[in-house]
């Protein structure tokens, strides 16, 4: 039986989030409306999390010494891993000491980049991914370049919303491949890249994987459409045949049981890319994922919803989807910190629509600061209202 108690008192049940990004704020707001006290970290203050959060702390997460002090001086019932960029050995020695890490320790170390989940599911589990080699010197990116041949993709094994990513078409955009996947990476020194084959796939969905007291739920898949390995639109459910969905499943299965086993609860955000009926396994995230955010409107249940029920120990005995949904990100370019946002009342006419500002502090370079979403009688109906939503919003830097 789960016990929550009343926040700010002996009885709180309490849970701290490493990461506040604009995912974990939703996590925070779910967590509340459930009586849950929630401490918020990040690298920068009044990042969106904490503007909900009870309580915040700005620390450099690498920096195991700074991140056991705050994690031992909050004595949370619950870890929540919100971001790659984390020194997860403390997390594991915390784990090994009493703290409750979600999903698991283990989970959150292996995908914490590319290389652990890749490892994982190529050698361990034998599933089917595009061919790949790493790489942690530009001497070595130059031999996988030529192992793999043109095209191919370049990522930093450890980076997040697709920093630091290229497609390299030519030989001439080798060498500023690797010179961006530097830029985009999580480690102050050389940043270790995956060199990656191109698969001719015919679609790319994520799988939400939702593992709770009661075993494994799916959402519907949800499809999507990236540039530069950061989302621009998502939608839900994406068409797929009985057959191709059964293998999608089962391979979700496979990947977050060998994460966590028995014991990890909350969701995954699974990437598959599917060609024909074949399924290749891609990338899993031990969390909410960016392309989710359609489950906002989408969801009598949103992905946030479902990851708090299952870290609690909630049941979840359905999932009701409201039918064709989608999402459109609010992408502005610019250099500021004081952003505004007008024509809401417009954006927001139309039946069915809505939006979500992050409440980011800054902006520099390109940056998602909102989402529109909409619910339509088909998938390109809702994603032709999601666009327009997220197009009539003004941004002002």
């Amino acid at each position: 039986m789960s016990t929550i108690g009343t926040p700010f008192t002996e009885t709180a049940k309490r849970a701290l989030l490493c990461g506040s990004g604009e995912l974990g704020k939703e996590v925070v707001i779910e967590l509340q409306r459930l009586g849950v006290e929630v401490i918020a970290l990040d690298s920068y203050a009044n990042a969106p999390a904490m503007q909900v959060a009870d309580r915040s702390h700005v620390l450099n997460m690498l920096d195991p010494v700074a991140l056991r002090t705050v994690i031992v001086a909050e004595n949370p019932h619950l870890i929540i891993p919100e971001v790659e960029a984390i020194a997860t050995d403390t997390l594991v020695e915390l784990e090994g000491e009493g703290f409750r890490v979600v999903p698991t320790a283990r989970a959150t170390k292996l995908t914490m980049n590319r290389k652990g989940i890749r490892e994982l599911a190529a050698k361990e589990l034998g599933l089917k991914t595009s061919n790949y080699w790493f790489a942690d010197t530009r001497e070595t990116y130059l031999e996988a370049t030529d192992e793999v041949g043109i095209p191919f993709v370049v990522k930093p094994i450890m980076s997040s919303s697709g920093k630091g990513q290229s497609v390299v078409k030519d030989v001439g955009d080798i060498e500023p491949a690797w010179v961006y996947a530097q830029s985009g990476g999580r480690t102050r020194d050389v940043s270790e890249v995956i060199v990656e084959s191109l698969i001719d796939f015919d679609y790319e969905i994520t799988l939400l994987t939702i593992r709770h007291k009661d075993g494994v739920s799916f959402c519907d898949p949800i499809g999507h459409v990236q540039e530069s390995g950061d989302y621009q639109h998502s939608w839900q459910p994406h068409p797929m045949s009985e057959t191709t969905l059964d293998a999608a499943q089962r391979i979700a299965d496979q990947v977050t049981a060998a994460l966590c086993g028995e014991v990890g609860r909350g969701i995954f955000g699974v990437e598959l890319f599917v060609k024909g009926e074949e399924v290749f396994f891609n990338e899993v995230s031990p969390r909410p994922h960016d392309t989710g955010l359609v489950t906002l409107i989408s969801q009598d249940l949103s992905e946030f919803a479902l990851h708090v029920r299952a870290i609690l120990e909630l049941p979840i005995p359905n999932i009701t989807q409201h039918g064709p949904s989608a999402s459109s990100v609010i992408l502005p370019r610019g250099d500021s910190e004081q952003t505004e946002f007008s024509n809401l009342d417009n954006a927001l006419a139309e039946p069915d629509t809505q939006v979500r500002l992050f409440g980011k502090p800054v902006i520099r370079g390109k940056r998602r600061m909102g989402v529109g979403l909409a619910r339509g009688s088909t998938i390109e109906d809702a994603l032709d209202k999601a666009r327009a939503v997220a197009g009539a919003v003004r941004v002002r830097l």
